[in-house]
């Protein structure tokens, strides 16, 4: 049924890496909390790694999807995004502004939110 439909929509299967798996899994809840954050929904980064640590079990040990993107850093965060949205469309894959903005200059979302409360 699968083979069926991808036929159907011209999608050529192939086999993903685990790491492709992360981060399709990982950066669209960075890329959904920057938007969280441009909205005001969120006042800091780190409230939303509180929510995901806490309320949704997220890896402790990883600080949450805005300290995970620090680590591994927003421009390759970003960049991968438009990887992906560039081979699959924008409708799921659109980068946030915020996200884009932050990749762009180099920074964090933890300096982001620092500039935020000064």
């Amino acid at each position: 049924m699968i083979k069926t439909q991808a036929e159907k929509l011209n999608i050529q299967q192939r086999e993903f890496s685990d790491q492709e798996i992360l981060e399709r899994c990982l950066y669209p809840l960075i890329n959904e909390g920057a938007l969280i954050l441009e909205e005001g929904i969120a006042q800091r980064p780190s409230d939303i790694d509180v929510v995901y640590v806490f309320g949704y079990a997220f890896p402790a040990a990883k600080g949450g999807p805005m300290h995970y993107a620090d680590r591994v850093g927003l421009k390759r965060v970003f960049d991968k995004i438009c990887e992906f949205r560039d081979r699959e469309g924008e409708l799921y894959w659109k980068p946030a502004p915020l996200l884009e903005k932050l990749a762009k200059e180099g920074k964090t979302f933890a300096e982001w939110g620092a500039e935020q409360e000064a």
